[in-house]
């Protein structure tokens, strides 16, 4: 086996053996396949794709590179959930503790942010003490006693895909469909969770920017659950508009413990329950209810108990950022676009996120939101407020949302576009 004959063999669209995709796979993870072999590899799957035998078995190969957990020895059943990202989306921070609340057990491996769209760890790293890193058995602990824990995946998981998506990142291949559906699948199969509901997002703030290619992927992902056990579903959601009032980390924070608290923005609730009731559907446990568990306070508790589990203070200030500016209305009337993916680089640049994986964040920055779309605003009026810690970045946060909203006229109907657009499963 060599890795010129597989890349001749996928640069003629052929269907690679199972055998050449293990191979190269575990070659190119000891060193024995050179980066720009890989790098060639990629593109020629970016160019002519693969098959859903492809797929699964590439993800398998990733999987098999690496170790996988295993969550037998808890009491209660698992499930997960993935979003592929957007602006706001502070969903898994409400989600996690909720569905532990109800009854499941909820492994959840999370990233840091890239670019606009915000990071769940970077969020409650705004907590004070709050630790990300977590061992395999600190971990498991923390689901026993708790029954929902968000943490960083260890590096022993799909070892093969962190390197593969770092050359991806250079060599023009990460929007390959198949290179992305393995790649978030991989991670997630060996977590070794035991049911799996994912947030595909289709817009202008989401990786997938219409709801056709957003399906492909979701469709994608689904089948590559269903090939290798795990009970798999997947939310197509709107991600045009923010989620929420708050985009940055922690300002969502605040905005996700008002949620716990029974209150918080109504799309946020709406889809933090929507995506329980499938967790909780796919863990077997479809009698339980997430709206009332939010209203008695229960996720409250669990959402307490799991931040203090891993060294943070529930009841501490949150930092905030030193300066503030606002934004005014231009106009009178009916706010009918906010674009997402403008909210998410202004809130990037006021210090939210980060260009590379390395940058650090500000904890307090980002952007505060006082009109979504539907919503009357008056002419100079707050339309949003900026947080950021370096004023400096005010005019080239500005600088973003520039034609980011239109105003209609007063009094113009607006219909407002569904949050969840689709489900596969």
């Amino acid at each position: 086996m060599d890795a010129i004959s597989v890349i001749r063999a996928k640069r003629d669209r052929q269907e690679l053996t199972g055998e050449q995709i293990d191979w190269v796979i575990d070659a190119y993870t000891r060193g024995a396949v050179a980066d720009e072999q890989m790098s060639a590899l990629a593109m020629a799957v970016y160019l002519n794709g693969m098959t859903r035998a492809e797929i699964s078995r590439w993800t398998a190969a990733m999987i098999a590179s690496g170790e996988r957990m295993d969550f037998a020895a808890l009491a209660r059943p698992t499930a997960d959930k993935h979003s592929t990202g957007g602006v706001g989306d502070k969903i898994t921070l409400p989600l996690a503790p909720l569905v532990a609340a109800c009854g499941a057990a909820v492994p959840q491996l999370s990233g840091r942010g890239l670019g606009h769209t915000g990071g769940t760890l970077d969020k409650l790293e705004s907590v004070p003490g709050w630790r990300a890193s977590l061992t395999n058995p600190e971990m498991m602990r923390v689901l026993d006693e708790v029954g929902s824990v968000i943490c960083a995946a260890g590096d022993g998981l799909a070892p093969a895909d962190k390197r593969l998506y770092a050359l991806r990142d250079v060599t023009a291949t990460v929007e390959s469909l198949p290179l992305i559906a393995s790649s978030i699948m991989s991670k997630k199969i060996a977590e070794g969770t035991g049911a799996l509901v994912l947030d595909v997002k289709a817009g202008s703030g989401a990786f997938m920017k219409n709801v056709e290619d957003a399906r492909e992927l979701a469709t994608a992902m689904v089948e590559l659950g269903t090939d290798h056990g795990v009970r798999t579903v997947a939310l197509l959601t709107d991600m045009n508009t923010p989620l929420g009032l708050t985009a940055g980390n922690a300002l969502e924070v605040r905005e996700s413990v008002e949620v716990l608290a029974g209150g918080g923005p109504a799309d946020v609730v709406e889809l933090t329950v929507a995506l329980a009731r499938e967790m909780l559907d796919a863990a077997g446990l479809p009698d339980a209810d997430p709206a009332k568990a939010l209203a008695d306070g229960s996720a409250m508790d669990v959402w307490r108990r799991m931040v203090a589990a891993q060294g943070g203070d529930p009841d501490a200030e949150l930092p905030r950022a030193r300066e503030q500016h606002v934004v005014t209305a231009p106009a009178s009337g009916v706010l009918t676009r906010l674009d997402a993916y403008a909210v998410g680089l202004s809130a990037w640049r006021l210090g939210a996120g980060r260009a590379r994986k390395e940058d650090p964040v500000q904890a307090g920055a980002g952007i505060e939101l006082h009109a979504r779309p539907g919503d009357t605003v008056t002419a100079g009026a707050p339309l949003l407020t900026l947080h950021t810690d370096t004023p400096d970045a005010f005019g080239y946060a500005e600088a973003a949302l520039e034609g980011a909203w239109d105003i209609a006229a007063p009094g113009t109907p607006h219909e407002p576009t569904p949050l969840i657009l689709g489900r596969i499963g």
